[in-house]
């Protein structure tokens, strides 16, 4: 019989490592969307912290469903083409300043004044979800039925091209009072319903005009 000293215990097989999964992006800042009585409904990017810096982007969509992406430059033009769908991309100077009583834009040809009204009855809402909760990737997935019922076209989590995850998180919702537009020196008509829901992503803003605070997070898949 072997003695004591010379029996060795088997090594234990080693688990193979979990692959890691790359950083998220993260997108803090502002959308608002807004249809128009010409047809033409717009989203509008005001986005103070990203991976891209700080920047502002438009997108588009006319009457006869004509998608445009104006972008202020070729990084953020190529990340957002990836992510959302059009029909159309601009590299376009992109800026937005504070006026009184809300926010001008400027991208390319087109001039937007967003005169900014008081908190909605969503943004009541959003007030009593914890601001640590409501961002949250995993949050955001279990509340996504809920957002298609409350808010029509509305999204809070679905696909992003390449394999990628996307996560709005809005925090605080504000209604627009009012918009002047502007493209090529049209006017694009009244304050309308961004109705019926634009076509860029999973998702739409929604159809009652509104700024909203939010973060957007994209997520690689493993």
């Amino acid at each position: 019989m072997p003695s004591s000293s010379s029996v060795r215990s088997s090594p234990s097989p080693s688990r193979p490592p979990r692959p890691s999964r790359a950083p998220d992006d993260r997108f803090r800042g502002r959308i608002a969307g807004f249809g128009t009585a010409s047809g033409t409904r717009v989203v509008i990017g005001m986005w103070d912290d990203s991976p891209l810096g700080r920047f502002a982007d438009v997108m588009l969509e006319d009457e006869a469903g004509h998608r445009v992406l104006l972008a202020p430059s070729p990084e953020v033009a190529d990340y957002v083409s990836s992510t959302y769908s059009f029909d159309e991309v601009q590299v376009v100077p992109v800026s937005r300043r504070r006026v009184d009583g809300g926010i001008a834009v400027t991208a390319g040809d087109l001039e937007v004044t967003l005169v900014v009204g008081p908190i909605s009855w969503l943004g009541v809402l959003l007030r009593l979800v914890p601001r640590g909760l409501a961002t949250r990737p995993a949050w955001l997935t279990l509340v996504d039925p809920v957002a298609r019922v409350l808010v029509r076209g509305a999204r809070t989590a679905g696909t992003a091209g390449g394999g990628r995850r996307e996560y709005y998180g809005v925090t605080l919702a504000r209604d627009l009072a009012g918009v002047t537009a502007t493209r090529g020196g049209v006017d694009l008509g009244a304050l309308a319903p961004l109705s019926p829901p634009v076509r860029f992503g999973f998702g739409s803003a929604p159809a009652r005009p509104s700024l909203v605070d939010v973060v957007s997070t994209i997520r690689r898949p493993t």
